[in-house]
């Protein structure tokens, strides 16, 4: 891909763009914001977006890296300074798509290398602009460790300085001009002590790379001079300027050359212990079953549409809306796509909700061979902020393309808890090695009041987007990391025990035990952590966890996860479990509520207890999993804000029938709503 590079002249911004080239880009020139001259801040400007102390020697770049410099003036200010960015011609950001727009057209552009590595704020407008000229951002330091990063840049002979110094502990005197290796210890012991970010993220200090690997010539300072911008006693703000620089020949040092720390995205799979090891984990067989005078019903998918009523909390669900695709009717499947989702804003509006209002989507698909397609019409319809989305394959009647259920969420603005039940939403589109990029219109998570909705996760390579190779094992455990990953990233003590429910979606039963294994084992690990800080006799309680077979899933995976978890503290949640017998039926019930009484999952299993020849009957044993289903919903606390909005069932396709379920729970449970697919269960 021919990329151009954000730089600053900072540390970030050239390593990002030896992390660009190891990635097998091609990067063909290089762009800038400086200060407009009239603005009386020759030196250092006050912005959200751009570091611009140093900037007087970037000129020295394009000769030094022997590329074009594309320069512009910062004309704006930080004008839209919320967390989504939308087009303000007086703002900064829209300084850096006019000088983006100039590149792609002179040179082809396709890719853009930023350096941010923590910045929501900037990585969002970056990708704001990308997004509008169709360039791939490209952010292989987003959310990268820090003090690791800091030891990769030194280890990879970038040859930056401090610059600038606003934190407490780092002193002018003492520290502008030190180099990245000398500054290292130091800057690990203030942030042992202080918290202070060790790549200066948090704008505790600046950097000017004098020579990097890519380099053919380096910097060399020849004077410069500290200005104190702010003499605070205890974290006085200085920089250094350059009065004399001058530009030498890298004299039998190789220049363009260079070697990268081997891709964290990819991870081997050999850990023994995560196997199953015992009989118990292994698929079981299916037993035939007859039925008792089971009455078939047929199921009208032209009037499968029902929504919930909306919750205290703002809450409601809306399920069965279907595109109808007949080919021989002449219709293709894109209008069909387009009628279901102008259906779905319809009863949407006549609800006084909107599409925007979405926060989680889920997509059921009679075939991923038209998952194509059917995206192409997915994407005109969300634009900024789209709602977390799970899709997968599974068997529907002929004549339907796919159906569709989601949840959507609109406090009522004259509620006093408005601010707490904001919406926060991480779509992150650049390409990282953090975890895979939602380039498609889909967020990573979305955050309403102390609960995430997650998009579904399959094992990509984040740095190329393809599938990791390894089988199952390795997919199962990568994807899982992707889930970890997102919610650290949402709220940064959030982990897997945070989790309220769980669902796995697998490709082969014999995926089965692979899956609840790996699952285990990862909340042993948040245990042993969770340990190691604090001390305490409970148990954290986590989600629930269903681990269901499908078809197919996007992209040929063979496993895909999905979560909802909860930013609460899982050692005060509320756990109940309970069991019956059924004419010949077992009935597990198992329920979680948050700590913070505003959520709570409740899982039923309906299993057959021993093979049986004689006829067996439905409807006692379904009476009582809805009772028990009532009953955890009684079991929760007074103070829990949940309402029960939807039933999702899944169920072996050769054991039950899907119009007959979903009959039989209609006529037992009304009040509710439900999404029933044909799925096959473990």
């Amino acid at each position: 891909m021919r990329v151009v590079a954000l730089i600053s002249g900072g540390k970030d911004s050239c390593y990002n763009m030896m992390q660009c080239v190891a990635a097998g880009h091609q990067i063909v020139a290089l762009a800038n914001l400086r200060p407009a001259e009239n603005t009386g801040q020759t030196d250092e400007l006050d912005s959200y977006m751009y570091q611009t102390v140093g900037h007087h020697a970037i000129d020295l770049y394009a000769d030094a890296l022997d590329l074009p410099l594309y320069r512009g003036f910062i004309k704006g200010t930080s004008v839209n300074t919320g967390r989504v960015y939308t087009t303000c011609q007086e703002d900064e950001v829209e300084d850096l798509y006019h000088l983006m727009k100039l590149v792609k057209d002179k040179e082809g552009v396709e890719g853009v290398s930023v350096g941010a590595i923590l910045s929501d704020y900037q990585r969002v407008r970056v990708e704001d602009v990308c997004r509008r000229l169709n360039l791939q951002p490209l952010a292989y330091l987003w959310r990268r460790n820090q003090e690791i990063l800091l030891k990769e840049m030194i280890s990879s002979n970038i040859q930056a300085i401090i610059i600038k110094v606003a934190a407490f502990g780092l002193d002018p005197d003492k520290h502008l001009g030190k180099t990245l290796d000398q500054m290292e210890p130091y800057l690990l012991e203030l942030s042992e002590k202080y918290g202070v970010h060790v790549c200066g993220e948090g704008g505790e200090y600046e950097t000017f790379t004098l020579d990097c690997p890519l380099f053919k010539k380096k910097i060399v300072v020849d004077s410069a001079k500290v200005v104190v911008h702010s003499a605070d006693a205890f974290a006085p703000v200085a920089y250094l300027r350059f009065l004399k620089l001058h530009l030498e020949n890298k004299q039998g040092e190789s220049s363009g050359t260079f070697m990268v720390n081997s891709c964290s995205c990819e991870e081997s799979c050999n850990d023994d212990d995560i196997f199953p090891s015992s009989e118990e984990d292994e698929p079981q067989k299916n037993i035939p079953v007859i039925w008792k005078s089971l009455k078939h019903y047929s199921l009208d998918f032209t009037k499968t549409f029902g929504s919930s009523g909306r919750s205290l909390s703002g809450y409601q669900w809306f399920s069965g809306i279907t595109a109808h695709f007949i080919p021989s009717k002449g219709k293709n499947a894109q209008e069909a796509a387009r009628e279901a989702f102008s259906s779905l804003r319809a009863n949407m509006t006549s609800e006084g909700l909107k599409l925007k209002d979405i926060v989680l989507f889920h997509l059921y698909m009679k075939s991923m061979k038209d998952f194509n397609v059917i995206n192409s019409v997915y994407v005109t319809e969300f634009d900024l902020c789209p709602p977390a989305r799970v899709c997968v394959e599974t068997l529907l009647p002929d004549g339907v393309l796919f159906c569709i259920d989601c949840l959507a969420h609109k406090y009522d603005i004259a509620m006093d808890d408005v601010l707490r039940d904001e919406k926060l939403v991480m779509h992150v589109q650049s390409i990282s090695h953090w975890a895979p990029a939602n380039i498609g219109p889909y967020s990573q998570s979305i955050k309403v009041g102390d609960v995430l909705y997650c998009a579904g996760q399959i094992a990509l390579v984040p740095c190329t987007m393809q599938l990791v190779s390894g089988g199952i094992w390795t997919e199962a455990i990568v994807s899982l990391r992707h889930v970890e990953r997102v919610l650290q990233a949402m709220s940064q003590k959030t982990a897997l025990h945070h989790v309220i429910t769980a669902n796995c979606y697998v490709t082969d039963s014999k995926h089965v035990p692979i899956a609840r294994s790996i699952w285990q084992k990862k909340l042993r690990e948040c245990k042993k952590v969770e340990d190691s800080e604090t001390h305490h006799d409970v148990t954290a309680v986590c989600g629930l966890l269903a681990v269901v077979v499908i078809a197919h899933l996007p992209r040929d995976a063979a496993i895909e996860w999905h979560v909802v978890a909860v930013v609460d503290d899982p050692l005060q949640r509320k756990h109940f479990a309970m069991k019956m017998l059924s004419e010949g039926f077992q009935i597990e019930c198992e329920s979680v509520e948050s700590s913070s009484a505003s959520c709570a999952s409740i899982s039923v299993r309906l299993s057959l207890i021993s093979p049986s020849t004689s006829q067996l009957d439905l409807d006692g044993p379904l009476h009582d999993l809805i009772a028990m289903f009532r009953q955890a919903v009684e079991k929760l606390s007074e103070d829990c804000s949940a309402t029960p909005l939807s039933f999702r069932a899944f169920f072996k396709e050769d054991v039950f029938d899907a119009e007959t379920l979903q009959t039989a729970f209609r006529n037992s449970c009304s009040p509710l709503n439900y999404a029933d697919f044909q799925f096959r269960r473990k």
